[in-house]
């Protein structure tokens, strides 16, 4: 598991840990049952506090993403396809949106902005 943390970017240390082990087991790098290091082991890779980490735990284990068996540690939870499906919609719904203020920015009208989109989507298929 691979987690890069930025001093420089206004985003908190958990949240930078919790999106990025997020992102992971959405692209399926990390598989249901695959076992994420240890809270101290974690904190003492990156340099940071464990109370740091044991946050960025608790927050993706409140959202479903991974479970802790007493004892044992904790493991990525079995894929929610519904809980998937709304992740990414909140992600897509995040990047429209700023591609709607840079078109509103740049003087788009809705039709070009439409008309890109729809020649992206073309391009795809």
């Amino acid at each position: 598991m691979n987690i890069l943390l930025s001093n420089t970017g206004g985003q908190p240390i958990y949240e930078q840990i919790r999106s990025q082990i997020k992102q992971q087991i959405i692209s399926g790098a990390l598989q249901p049952g695959d076992a994420l290091p240890s809270i101290r082991s974690l904190a003492r890779d990156l340099r940071i506090s464990v109370i740091t980490t044991k946050r960025a735990y608790d927050e993706l284990e409140a959202d479903g993403f991974v479970y802790t068996v007493a004892g044992k540690g904790c493991f990525v939870a079995r894929k929610n396809l519904q809980l998937l499906r709304e992740e990414n919609l909140k992600q897509i719904e995040a990047h429209l949106q700023q591609a709607a203020n840079l078109a509103a920015a740049s003087a788009l009208t809705e039709e070009e902005l439409l008309d890109m989109l729809r020649l992206i989507l073309k391009e795809e298929s």
